[in-house]
């Protein structure tokens, strides 16, 4: 089985946030339609809860010697998922049928939810639906066993899957996006014959519930929801009103499915929640090493905050499942001696990684938690006791 090009979720994200692309941030919304939106949650979703509640674990195969994926850590991380963060789901992402499917073993292992979501990109079609099925076939065993499993087919398959927008990589495609060169309903029509394909050979292999990861911006990818038993949606919007995003989640109810959010989060500086998808963009990949752009001012309470007023209106509005983006991007780590190369300042991650030896690519690294992952360590904790 294929794997991937070596590019890891973060410098994906990094890339994908230069576009803007999905990252609705204080979009005008009709004050009736935020009226109808509390309405809605007033009338009896109020107080129901969400379901799942969990984090994203990306198993992707790292930047670096020192980052490269290890069922040793994974086992570690798991564990800690499970009994420190107090998370009952976990959304296993990323490429690699091994690590995907070792990881997914071990979520079973310890009781937590699995939603298991394979992300091979920049692969030929068939690769990607072989990679989606073999995955998928292992959901399936881990499902008739009693493990509780959600198979989501992929993650915006815009960026990810070559031919839906032009581009011979990522990178290319990201390019063309930002310059507007593509042609939007071909695109759209592209996009459609992807998702149902894939959506067809994860029916064939899982009998459980499907789901997908979409971008929040319907606009441009306009899912046919049919498709999936639940709505799933990468959400990086920023209001300063609570009732805005109720606002903007209620109109994702209209299928009459379950609504998860497949992502949300932050990054961990001043003014991060306001840039939405764009956190990302705050790295200077250009140089080497590294660095932070401008004089951002890291602040852990600010992405914790972020992280719990989001979680309350989606326990408010009783949605299917949130996981929190994510538990820890390895090649990101934090630099407390020296903030111009702090790169976890620009990470969405709720733990964060430092190196023994911080200039050397092979050093160990341990991770400690941040701010945010006390904070939906309380959340969680409260809601499973």
């Amino acid at each position: 089985m294929a794997e991937n090009t070596g590019m890891s979720r973060a410098r994906f994200m990094a890339a994908a946030a230069a576009v803007g692309v999905g990252a609705a941030a204080g979009l005008p919304l009709a004050s009736a339609a935020e009226a109808a939106a509390e309405d809605d949650t007033r009338r009896g979703r109020a107080g129901r809860g969400l379901t799942h509640r969990g984090v994203v674990y990306t198993v992707g195969a790292g930047e670096t010697p020192g980052t490269a994926w290890s069922e040793r850590r994974m086992r570690g991380d798991i564990r800690a998922i499970a009994h420190d963060l107090h998370a009952d789901t976990v959304e296993v992402t990323g490429d690699g049928v091994e690590r995907l499917t070792a990881t997914a073993d071990e979520v079973a292992e310890r009781g937590l939810h699995v939603w298991l979501q394979p992300t091979l990109g920049d692969v030929p079609e068939k690769q990607i639906l072989d990679h989606l099925a073999e995955a998928g076939r292992h959901g399936e065993r881990l499902r008739r066993q009693g493990a509780r499993v959600t198979l989501a087919v992929g993650c915006e398959f815009w960026l990810f899957v070559p031919g839906i927008v032009p581009g011979a990589d990522v990178f290319e495609r990201i390019e063309n996006l930002r310059k507007e060169d593509f042609d939007l309903a071909g695109m759209q029509r592209r996009l459609a014959a992807f998702t149902a394909k894939a959506a067809g050979v994860g029916r064939s292999v899982f009998h459980g519930k499907l789901s997908y990861a979409a971008a929040q911006d319907a606009s441009f990818e306009n899912v046919d929801w049919n498709l999936f038993d639940i709505v799933g949606i990468d959400y990086y919007s920023y209001f300063p009103q609570r009732e805005r995003y109720v606002a903007e989640l209620r109109k994702f109810r209209r299928w009459g499915k379950p609504v998860a959010i497949t992502e949300f989060g932050t990054c961990t500086f001043v003014g991060a929640p306001e840039q939405g998808g764009m956190g990302w963009d705050a790295v200077d990949y250009g140089k080497e090493p590294p660095e932070i752009k401008g004089d951002l001012v890291r602040s852990e309470r600010v992405q914790a905050a972020y992280l719990t007023d989001l979680l309350d209106v989606f326990e408010s509005m009783g949605l299917y499942a949130a996981m929190a983006f994510e538990f820890v991007t390895a090649d990101a780590p934090h630099r407390p001696d020296n903030p111009r190369y702090d790169l976890d300042m620009a990470s969405y991650a709720v733990v964060k990684p430092l190196k023994n030896r911080p200039d050397d690519p092979d050093s160990p690294w341990h991770w400690e938690p941040k701010q945010a992952f006390h904070a939906l360590a309380r959340q969680y904790g409260r809601k499973s006791a």
